[in-house]
């Protein structure tokens, strides 16, 4: 028995050994959000083939693991996870995550029922509103910390949008890509009664969010960002968003 400590340490040692030297494959989370992120979808979606394929030409192998958002970022805090696959920035995330370079842009829009005939040009246009976001979400910084904003936190946009069909809310928000995906999937039946404003609520870069406990965050990020601008230069990124519709 007195030996078993021991053998603890050296497997713990072993463990720690491969982490650093990036044998170990990364584990790469996100929560369902076609047709970014799905374990149904090739590749598991556009922004988990982009990701894994940059990884694995900056000489990382990977897995990747889909999980509600919430626990997923638990599951990244916690080490249960390596690199989370779609983050906007949050400064409160940035203390225990390393962001990478933006991979992607999202295009967040409003979605009300046809004919609601609402405007938005600033964010005070949509205090009279009572709008659907998704929990945990960080839309923007002036979005998130507006106390004057009617939110209410949902677990999925298809969620969202049966609210805002049957009233119980005035609008919703969702990257335009999403919706899309959702009105021609999920929400097919009552996508003609929805509709986007005119106007996006922000363009927010999407990033790659690395553990700070990882003892190569640094490294991830910076091979990582030099794999996706040679993917970008030599057409391999362009197929990848091509073969997703994108």
């Amino acid at each position: 028995m007195k030996s078993w400590p021991a053998c603890c340490f050296f497997l713990l040692l072993l463990a720690c050994g491969a982490e650093a030297d990036g044998t170990q494959p990364l584990r790469l989370v996100a929560d369902s959000w076609p047709p970014f992120t799905d374990k149904r979808l090739p590749g598991n979606g556009a922004a988990v083939e982009l990701v894994a394929t940059a990884l694995s030409r900056a000489g990382y192998p990977s897995e990747y693991h889909e999980v509600p958002w919430n626990r997923a970022i638990l599951g990244l805090r916690r080490a249960n996870y390596d690199v989370l696959v779609d983050s906007w920035f949050s400064d409160e995330r940035s203390e225990w995550g390393h962001y990478s370079q933006p991979y992607l842009i999202n295009r967040i829009r409003l979605v009300q029922r046809k004919g609601a005939d609402f405007t938005f040009t600033q964010l005070s246009d949509l205090y009279p509103y009572r709008i659907a976001v998704m929990r945990g979400y960080a839309y923007s910084g002036a979005f998130n910390a507006d106390k004057n904003l009617q939110t209410i936190a949902v677990s999925s946009f298809e969620s969202a949008a049966h609210m805002l069909q049957l009233g119980r809310v005035d609008l919703a928000v969702e990257d335009e890509y999403v919706a899309r995906f959702q009105f021609s999937e999920q929400l097919k039946d009552i996508a003609d009664q929805l509709e986007f404003l005119p106007v996006p609520l922000s363009e927010n870069e999407l990033h790659i969010l690395i553990r700070l406990s990882h003892g190569q965050h640094a490294e991830i990020a910076k091979r990582f960002d030099a794999a996706i601008a040679a993917m970008r230069a030599d057409g391999s990124y362009a197929a990848i968003m091509a073969r997703h519709g994108l």
